[in-house]
């Protein structure tokens, strides 16, 4: 297994799987914490929502992950590309308690430790699994039937 060589671009992208969700549920959460509470059985209200600012925001930054992510998976594997998103939470909180201004336990910030130690450990290792070579395709239909069709 060999390390991959990212280019610039690609780490531009992972960073911004990193970045793009939580920057975007943060601004969900700071849009509905200025929206009264809403029901699935009111779904007026919930419409109304999508088209406050921080929603837009928050809507327009998680597709923009989304487009990241997909990206990021066409060039690595998935367990290499979900710890970038893992590393995410770790943000989440940092904007939660900064931004947001939300209490964060101590046992909220440990487990952001390991996550932030899981992640480290993870990058350390090969972006791509290298796969074996696909097996020789069969012979084509009209291939087989022509060998079978043996002469009397």
């Amino acid at each position: 297994m060999s390390h991959h060589s990212f280019s610039p671009r690609q780490y531009l992208i992972l960073a911004l799987v990193a970045v793009c969700a939580p920057l975007g549920d943060s601004c969900l959460s700071r849009g509905m914490t200025a929206m009264p509470s809403i029901s699935l059985a009111h779904s007026g209200a919930l419409i109304a929502a999508v088209f406050t600012p921080w929603i837009v925001a928050g809507i327009t930054l998680l597709i923009a992950f989304f487009a990241c992510y997909l990206t990021a998976l066409s060039w690595a594997d998935l367990t290499f590309v979900l710890p970038a998103t893992a590393f995410g939470n770790v943000i989440v909180a940092l904007l939660a308690k900064f931004w947001l201004h939300e209490a964060i336990s101590l046992e909220r910030w440990a487990g952001i430790v390991l996550i932030t130690l899981g992640v480290a450990f993870v990058a350390q290792g090969p972006s791509l699994t290298q796969r074996p070579a696909p097996a020789a395709e069969e012979p084509k239909m009209e291939e087989r039937a022509a060998s079978e069709v043996q002469p009397r």
